[in-house]
């Protein structure tokens, strides 16, 4: 089977003028590709990289840093991709706690020692450069450590081995049904798996192209679909309620997108309609980890599909429900969503009992609590740490938010349990309304009252322009509640 390292060899040699890779400034056919992979890797190693090393990289989205994840591993080294956006000392606790060799940059003002990215990926290639093939690779060998946002405490390194991102990518081509006439256009970060392997790796694999877009911008996005004309992109609920947000004039031309992905959190039906009834393009939804190395389900784009579920498993996972007491559930009943697979992490960077609270005989345990309906699609009720305990009754806040979704007024809701010295918990709600469109908390809680118990009704909704968001795109609920006051 294709080792995915030797991917840019394998290209090259079947089609060597194909287009493979762009982004804002360049693009790079399989022969071109290939030879900035050689030439990087040749730079690299004269920088003491080998197998077993770990390389750090802090760029924006652009090729250089998929050319830098393929050339690392022609040397058997592992990647760190790190946010741009992050501080330097949070951008040091990934570089030392990756314990990377190296660091590559285009920015020297970074507190640390970081190679030059034109230095490292411009070099000519060495006489004694690498072998037209990558080196032998073993499957088991670390290829990403991809860091969590981070949201329950201090970013951990998961753990990510070329045997999880072979049968990933595989499990993303077969269930998005990719072939060599797709084009992807990527706009979600490349420090996240959902951007490397569902936006670049996977498509490169199939045989396609990808194109590689810069800092998401709704008011140019569209324009940048019409000139690139891909067949799909993946994104984030956040980004589909941009889009939507965007004046009704606006009217562009899709017919060249077969359909589009969303993960990262569950996407109201709601607005998926919306979406699907003003572009004309279908969505497709689905759900994963990082940890998972990022999809589990799928809503199938053949069909059905079936919005307000995150779909089916995806072939070669088992996707089950738990109770508390380690028993798996068939009857329909909510419990915690795990996951069993050969896309399943090595682990936690470090953290071998955060590792062995989180796998479980074998099983990833998320920390999502969701259920399967009558024809097996997983429905995600909530996150159990979101869970709000009311007087102690458990009231989970994407059930709040759903009804929210249903008023036509609502673009996004975001609830948060607030604190309450008589009954612990009182559910709040962040509503960011339609443009153009006023609605007032009132309004708000009255259409809640229509459709949840008394006690799942918001006690308070405050409306807002904007939802805070992690780097990834996620409404950060830590944020909300420690901007939101005692009701």
């Amino acid at each position: 089977m294709l080792h995915i390292s030797e991917l840019p060899d394998v290209r090259a040699a079947r089609n060597p003028t194909g287009p493979c890779i762009e982004d804002d400034h360049e693009q790079l056919d399989n022969r071109d590709f290939l030879a900035r992979v050689r030439n990087t890797a040749a730079a690299l190693r004269t920088h003491g990289i080998g197998a077993g090393d770990v390389v750090a990289v802090i760029l924006p989205n652009r090729l250089e840093l998929v050319v830098i994840m393929f050339a690392a591993w022609r040397l058997g080294a592992a990647v760190t991709p790190v946010n741009p956006g992050l501080a330097d000392a949070e951008a040091r606790h990934q570089i030392e706690d990756s314990a990377a060799k190296v660091v590559i940059a285009d920015d020297s003002s970074r507190a640390f020692g970081t190679l030059d990215v034109a230095a490292v990926t411009d070099a000519p290639l060495a006489d004694d450069g690498p072998a037209p093939y990558a080196i032998a690779c073993a499957s088991d060998s670390l290829a990403l450590i991809i860091y969590t946002s981070g949201t329950t405490g201090r970013p951990k390194g998961v753990m990510l081995d070329h045997a999880n991102v072979a049968a990933m990518c595989r499990m993303i081509i077969d269930g998005i049904g990719l072939d060599e006439t797709d084009h992807s256009l990527l706009i979600l970060p490349l420090f996240h798996v959902n951007g490397i392997v569902v936006s670049v790796l996977s498509p490169l694999l199939a045989g396609a192209r990808a194109t590689i877009g810069g800092r998401f911008s709704t008011s140019t996005f569209f324009t940048a679909v019409e000139s690139a004309r891909p067949t799909y992109f993946s994104g984030v609920p956040a980004i589909y309620a941009m889009l939507m947000s965007l004046p009704d004039e606006v009217r562009p031309d899709t017919s060249s997108l077969r359909r589009v992905i969303c993960g990262a959190a569950p996407m109201p039906a709601e607005l998926i309609a919306r979406f699907e009834n003003r572009f004309g393009v279908p969505v497709v939804e689905g759900y994963g980890l990082s940890e998972g190395t990022c999809a589990s389900t799928l809503n199938p784009p053949a069909g059905p599909r079936k919005p307000g579920t995150v779909g089916l498993p995806l072939p070669g996972q088992t996707v089950a429900v738990m109770d508390d007491e380690g028993n798996l559930l068939d009857d329909g009943s909510a419990g915690e969503v795990v996951v069993r697979g050969p896309n399943i992490m090595r682990g936690y960077l470090g953290l071998p009992d955060e590792t062995a609270s989180t796998v479980i005989d074998g099983w990833l345990h998320t920390g999502d609590v969701g259920r399967f309906d009558a024809d097996g699609y997983l429905v995600l009720v909530d996150r159990i740490k979101d869970m709000i305990i009311r007087g102690g009754e458990n009231i989970y806040p994407k059930e709040i938010e759903n009804v929210l979704h249903t008023h036509p007024a609502v673009l996004e809701a975001a609830v948060v349990g607030a604190p309450d010295p008589v009954l612990g918990e009182l559910p709040v709600a962040h509503v960011v309304p339609l443009p153009g469109v006023a609605v007032t908390a009132g309004e708000l809680i009255e259409h809640c009252r229509g459709s949840l118990a008394r006690a799942k009704v918001p006690v308070t909704v405050f409306v807002t322009d904007s939802l805070p968001r992690n780097p990834v795109g996620k409404i950060d609920k830590r944020i909300l509640r420690s901007i939101t006051v005692n009701p």
